[in-house]
């Protein structure tokens, strides 16, 4: 995946003083993926994000990525039964930048306590947070509040007074909420709908390296 990718952007392998021809065998890359920790991966990602001008506004929203086919021999063997992964990111509504991502291999859990454990991890660097109403839970809006991060969440309606809660929300900041999906978007055209690599550990660094390369190449083409 990564040569791919490093292929298709000149501008990057020659800012790294690389030719497609000097790049390491499919085989050596892996090996190598296997030695990078998450924590390397993620601070890959918020590198990549602060070549953008950030706006402290952020939005959160999940998605999901294929795994790409194997035969049915190569499924049993390795219990490689997950088809789809579960993908939430966190973006920066002005410069549509990726901040942070989280992988799953399951649906389980709840989104809004995810989207407070990301917020957690960048909540010196957000004003505000962005989110639909899947996100509707009290504890997180609380949760971000302590943290010194506005809540953009609007409520489900059960009650009349849920009405007055979503007209105090900014509908402009809210409605940027949107970049979310134009992100999901722009990343799975430009980089496919799928993961490559058949450890869950290696795909959840794919997707992040994914994210990194969109970063990178959104700032080349500003």
């Amino acid at each position: 995946m990564t040569i791919d990718l490093l292929k298709e952007m000149p501008q990057i392998t020659g800012e790294i003083g690389l030719n497609t021809a000097d790049l390491p065998a499919p085989s050596t890359l892996c090996k190598a993926f296997d030695r990078i920790s998450m924590s390397v991966c993620r601070v890959l990602l918020r590198q990549s994000a602060q070549l953008h001008d950030l706006s402290e506004h952020a939005a959160i929203d999940a998605t999901f990525y294929d795994r790409s086919p194997a035969s049915r021999h190569y499924c049993q063997r390795i219990s490689y039964r997950v088809q789809k992964l579960k993908v939430t990111k966190l973006v920066d509504t002005a410069s549509q930048a990726v901040l942070d991502v989280h992988c799953s291999t399951n649906r389980q859990g709840s989104d809004a306590d995810l989207a407070e454990q990301i917020a957690r991890r960048n909540a010196g660097d957000l004003r505000s947070l962005a989110a639909d109403k899947g996100y509707d839970k009290q504890s997180l809006r609380e949760g971000l509040r302590d943290l010194g991060i506005r809540p953009l969440i609007k409520h489900r309606i059960f009650a009349p007074y849920d009405h007055a809660h979503n007209a105090r929300i900014d509908d402009n900041r809210y409605n940027q909420r949107s970049m979310t999906e134009t992100v999901n978007s722009a990343v799975k055209r430009s980089l496919g709908f799928a993961v490559r690599a058949r450890s869950w550990f290696r795909e959840f660094r794919e997707i992040t390296l994914m994210c990194v390369v969109y970063n990178i190449k959104r700032f080349v083409k500003q």
